[in-house]
């Protein structure tokens, strides 16, 4: 639910210091209550109340932050706070956003809106707003000791410029990035046209999210700011599978997904049952010459991008970056390759010693979503997800497409599991098989550059398979 409260009541207790430039008296008679959300659902569109007319973005797992018209002017309240947010049940994080939320709310303007926003500092130390990706005045852009003299904490600062052009934004911090960002401080921007562009198209669902990273161990609840690569908990909008809500949309729906990195990697963001074009970046609207299908785009760090397809096969379609190890929550990733090892009569043995002990990973590691072993308190399993034929065996980086024929126009909500017409689903096959074809050695190499010395013997090894017989 939205709350509001008033952080900062009558004109003499605002104490506010002005980045660049001057505001009227007239718009420091009052700061705009700041707006809250304490709850990680997706929230339904905020249909603009006033302004220019557009349609509206869903956050993922997030929502939009109203604003007030003062004299023409769209005035917003981002409030830089702590905050408590679910990743997913039965894990939560302390973490660092804004308004409530990490990220913090979307923030949707129109091309040509005059925007004034108040940033208030709730944080211990001092931060500032990049507006990332905007065209706007030099002192407006919120780099700490360059711009602007950093927002000390409970300070309020305003910023002040006019939405120049339309397209996908992001702003976070830029004070004190390593930490800050490594917290979870950043939030979506959409400026929407203000009349029929050529290069941006009509659509019936416009989603949008954040990619960011932390590295939390098991049992805590706040990130290590220092972590460089390893983080261990990938994340769309500060959630984890299962926690990611499905993309919900009607059969034969226009659909634009907007996606920004955050994280300090790449992520190759694939979509199954459909092909889509990259129709734009951070930088505008890609020129329609310069589009081509595709089924995965690349996210950069500090990129966005924004995909558009037509959803015109029904179904239950997996959605997720394709880096495997980014469908995963909380893991170590110093343990060794078990695969093949013969425990047997191990583990009993080395529990006596060492109670709650477990193999790991000697068929695979899809063991690990079925184990009984109890995680620290605040953790999530590695792999997890139920989904209408068992285990989903992911996590991170993970979500569902779900496309249906009664999905009504503008509906958001969550269907059942697609039910598939007969003869639809892979199925065991239990009559005989046919020998495998194997193909003959050739005793002329085809190497490129063959070896002008071969060793006279060859290395052999044996496989051992899941029914304990060994090989050659």
């Amino acid at each position: 639910m939205l709350n509001r409260r008033n952080l900062l009541k009558g004109a003499g207790a605002v104490s506010a210091a002005v980045s660049a430039t001057a505001v009227s008296k007239v718009a420091m008679a009052a700061l705009p209550e700041p707006v809250l959300q304490a709850s990680p659902d997706t929230m339904a569109p905020l249909l603009p109340p006033n302004g220019r007319p557009y349609k509206p973005v869903v956050t993922l797992n997030g929502w939009t932050l109203p604003w007030r018209m003062n004299q023409g002017v769209k005035e917003f309240h981002l409030v830089a706070e702590p905050v408590l947010r679910e990743l997913a049940p039965g894990m939560k994080a302390h973490l660092w956003g804004y308004n409530g939320q990490s990220p913090g709310p979307t923030i949707e303007v129109v091309e040509g809106d005059k925007v004034r926003i108040f940033v208030t500092n709730k944080l211990p130390e001092h931060t500032s707003v990049h507006w990332h990706g905007q065209r706007l005045p030099n002192g407006m852009d919120g780099v700490s000791g360059l711009t602007q003299p950093s927002i000390q904490p409970g300070k309020t600062f305003v910023y002040e410029f006019t939405a120049r052009r339309p397209g996908t934004f992001m702003y976070h911090p830029h004070a004190d990035e390593m930490t800050q960002m490594a917290m979870g401080m950043m939030g979506f921007w959409v400026t929407h046209p203000k009349s029929r562009h050529p290069l941006i198209d009509e659509v019936d669902r416009d989603f949008c999210f954040l990619l960011s990273a932390y590295d939390i161990a098991p049992g805590a609840a706040t990130p290590k700011i220092m972590t460089m690569t390893d983080f261990n908990l990938w994340t769309w909008n500060s959630r984890v599978f299962p926690g990611i809500d499905s993309l919900n949309v009607r059969l034969g729906d226009k659909v634009r997904i907007r996606v920004g990195n955050l994280t300090m990697t790449n992520h190759p963001i694939h979509l199954h049952g459909h092909e889509f074009m990259v129709t734009g970046t951070d930088g505008g609207p890609v020129p329609k010459t310069a589009r081509w299908p595709e089924v995965t785009t690349d996210v950069a760090v500090g990129q966005m991008r924004q995909v558009e397809f037509v959803a015109d096969e029904l179904g239950d379609w997996a959605f997720h970056c394709h880096k495997s190890h980014h469908t995963m929550n909380a893991m170590g990733h110093d343990l060794p390759t078990m695969i093949g090892v013969d425990h047997t009569g191990l583990a009993q043995k080395i529990s006596k010693l060492v109670p709650d002990y477990m193999v790991m990973g000697e068929r695979g590691m899809a063991d690990m979503g079925e184990m009984s072993m109890p995680l620290p308190d605040n953790t999530l399993p590695m792999m997890t997800g139920q989904g209408p034929f068992g285990g989903v065996e992911m996590g991170g980086m993970f979500s569902v497409l779900k496309v249906r024929k009664d999905q009504k126009p503008g509906d958001y909500s969550n269907p059942a599991w697609y039910q598939h017409p007969p003869g639809q689903v892979a199925y065991e096959w239990t009559g005989a098989l046919p020998d495998a074809t194997r193909a003959r050695a050739n005793s002329q190499s085809k190497q490129s550059m063959p070896q002008q010395n071969p060793a006279a013997s060859s290395t052999e090894l044996k496989v051992r398979k899941p029914s304990g017989h060994d090989h050659h």
